[in-house]
Formats: C-alpha cells, sequence, structure tokens
C-alpha cells in the first residue's frame, strides 16, 4: 500500500499547537478523512498531544509529520502522527492529580492511538502514534452494503515503530509516496 507523507516544521513557540492542527486538519481533509468524522477529531487531538509536549517540554524546533494512505485504500490502512525534536530526553507519561492542568498529554495518546512508542533519533527523538482506520461490513434484511466506521480503540503501551513507515525521510515540508 502507498503511503503519502506530509510534514511541517514547528517552531518552539505555544501558538504553533494551533497552527499544527490548522495543518492537520487540512492535511487530513486532502486525504479523504473530512474534519467532522470521528477519526478526524481523534488524530487532531494526537497531533495537538504531541506537538504541544514537543514545544513545551524541549523548547526546540519539531517537525510534525503525517503518513497517510493513500486514497482510495482498501482495505482503509493506518494513520500514523509523529514529532521528531532535537531533545533527548525521553518523553515522561505522568499522572495529573485533581485540578492540576499539566500531566494528562501521553495518558490521551494512550487511550486514543491503537499504539504509540518512542525511539531515539540522531542527537534528539521521534514520539509516534498509529490509529487504524477499521472498515466493517453491515448487512440488512433486504440489502448488504459495506459501511465505515472510524474508532480509536484503546490498545496502549509505549513500543517502538511498525516497520511500514520506518526509513521516512525527515527533512523539510513534503509529500511524496512511500
Amino acid at each position: 500500500m502507498q503511503v503519502l507523507q506530509v510534514q511541517i516544521e514547528v517552531r518552539p513557540d505555544p501558538a504553533e499547537v494551533g497552527r499544527a492542527r490548522r495543518w492537520a486538519r487540512s492535511r487530513l481533509a486532502g486525504s479523504g478523512i473530512e474534519a467532522d468524522e470521528p477519526l478526524a477529531e481523534t488524530l487532531v487531538l494526537l497531533v495537538s498531544e504531541l506537538v504541544t509536549n514537543a514545544v513545551v517540554h524541549t523548547g526546540c524546533p519539531a517537525v510534525l509529520r503525517l503518513l497517510l494512505p493513500c486514497v482510495p485504500a482498501i482495505p482503509p490502512g493506518t494513520v500514523r502522527v509523529e514529532v521528531a525534536d532535537s531533545s533527548a530526553r525521553a518523553p515522561r507519561p505522568r499522572q495529573a492529580e485533581g485540578d492540576e492542568t499539566n500531566g494528562r498529554g501521553l495518558a490521551l495518546v494512550d487511550g486514543l492511538a491503537d499504539r504509540w512508542g518512542w525511539q531515539h533519533e540522531g542527537a534528539g527523538k521521534r514520539i509516534w502514534c498509529e490509529v487504524d482506520r477499521c472498515e466493517t461490513v453491515a448487512t440488512s434484511t433486504a440489502t448488504s452494503y459495506e459501511a465505515t466506521s472510524y474508532e480509536a480503540t484503546a490498545h496502549g503501551g509505549a513500543g517502538f515503530g511498525s516497520a511500514a513507515y520506518e526509513g521516512a525521510a525527515y527533512e523539510g515540508v513534503q509529500a511524496e509516496a512511500v
């Protein structure tokens, strides 16, 4: 299956999180994942959390990357979100207490993504998550038809990347079929 890779550089500024969300929405729509679909909402939230972590906790520029199955893709495939930064500091999942406003980001990623993890990349690291686009078949007594449903389920856990996406290019803003 061919994969479209798009990426954008993110400055170490909290205002960049909103720009990253808008950029992700437009790229998802361009790949056939409409803004009002639950899958798009889940992916934009994952982008927001990973970019926020990079911007707030590293103070370094980062690269946000989306790897999208080319449309039309049957089966629908997996969408991967990656954020690479130049900080070698490992991500630390925290348990937020009560009214704390920080400490829930990686817990959200763990709950929304089918898989997530991180790995060292050069002098920095890459944090990634994947959401599987599910296709289900619904039947009625009169007619059979295919209905596609998109869900993010909590399989959770940190681990290492899927071989299908390893070795992708990381320089500049680009879009390419992999």
